[in-house]
């Protein structure tokens, strides 16, 4: 066996001595987020806090797979599990699941169900939240939505400006049209808009031909296109042979298309002024091609925004926040309203497209 020289082991024992000492902390280099480097996901899923409901009505409509995706994603983000479901679906069927799943909020935007889809619900502990959708058979903790009775006199303030009605000016042809009966948000929708419209219709300077002015009669229940068409094409070969029709008060986008494609079909080249709401992007090229007049517009990202902030304080058991108590069925429900404003086709740029809700590609021909 060779022997190892008594230096070589000094010089070995020296090394492994000052390998093992600790370096002092000012030695020690700096670490900062920009330049360490981890194998951690920089957005790691957070954990799971409970899981939410969120019942939109129809997934046929632009802003409803909008809205539920956007309150899905923003909720998730917040470390909750979502359960998003639609009005194709059975209802009853999606309740008892949310139940057997504990969920603990439900947010619900839809006109598609009974009262007594709220008792087991209520039973089970689950607050709910009314988005957009309000009736007195509804038990609901919460409401929110954008403020509808300004809905109805922006578009009726909106008529009443084009035509000059305040400078005296007429008689003008006025149509009126509602939405769907058991929507309680049109009763609100059609009282301010009739009570701008009405003194004008009782001195004569707008005329309903039709006479039909009642929030039953001019009703478009689901809110269907070709509902609102079937009832203007009526409307036009009954009382608009000889006849211009000056104006349509339409409160929704999707019944605002379908009263143009009514009057495209009339021979209508130039057309009258017709409302809606919503800024659907078919209506906005409607607006841009001279078909449609206006859109009041509601950026439902606030409105999402505020719905997460709604969940999370409920879940955190802390005070919601709300601006405004809504009586509907002898109940008072904390709600949280927001404004809306009126596009155009001279503004559609700034709110739109500057407000980032739609790209220039999206609302190209």
């Amino acid at each position: 066996m060779k022997r190892i020289p008594i230096f070589l082991l000094v010089v070995l024992l020296t090394f492994f001595l000052s390998a093992c000492q600790r370096v002092p902390v000012e030695s020690m280099p700096s670490y900062t987020p920009d330049n360490i480097v981890s194998d951690i996901p920089d957005s790691p899923a957070p954990p799971h806090k409970g899981l939410i409901g969120v019942k939109m009505s129809t997934n046929a409509i632009e802003r409803w797979v909008k809205d539920g995706e956007d309150i899905k994603q923003k909720l998730e983000a917040k470390g909750y599990a979502v359960e998003l479901m639609y009005d194709e679906n059975d209802i009853d069927y999606q309740m008892a699941q949310l139940i057997a799943k504990d969920c603990k909020v439900l947010v619900i935007a839809s006109p598609q169900y009974s009262p007594d889809i709220f008792e087991p619900l209520k039973k089970a502990g689950i607050t709910i939240i009314s988005y957009y959708f309000i009736d007195d058979y509804m038990n609901v903790d919460y409401y929110i939505n954008f403020d509808y009775y300004r809905v109805g006199a922006l578009q009726a303030e909106y008529i009443v400006d084009a035509l000059g009605l305040k400078e005296g000016k007429g008689p003008f042809n006025i149509e009126l049209f509602t939405g769907c009966r058991y929507d309680a948000n049109i009763a609100m929708y059609h009282k301010d808009a009739m009570k701008t419209l009405r003194p004008y219709i009782e001195n004569g300077q707008l005329v309903v031909k039709s006479g039909q002015v009642d929030i039953n009669e001019i009703a478009v229940d689901d809110y269907k296109a070709e509902i609102a068409k079937d009832r203007m094409d009526s409307i036009l070969a009954m009382y608009y042979t000889n006849d211009k029709l000056d104006a349509v008060l339409c409160p929704f986008d999707p019944l605002a298309l379908g009263v143009i494609d009514s009057l495209t079909e009339a021979g209508y080249t130039e057309f009258p002024i017709i409302t809606g709401f919503d800024c659907h992007i078919p209506n906005v090229m409607a607006m841009k091609a001279g078909k449609q007049s206006m859109s009041v517009f509601w950026d439902t990202r606030i409105l999402t925004a505020k719905i997460v902030e709604m969940v999370d304080t409920i879940m955190a058991g802390g005070e919601v926040p709300v601006n405004y108590t809504y009586e509907i069925g002898g109940k008072q429900i904390p709600t949280f309203l927001c404004e809306p404003c009126v596009v155009t086709v001279d503004n559609i740029k700034e709110i739109l497209i500057d407000g980032g809700y739609y790209t220039e590609s999206d609302l190209q021909e």
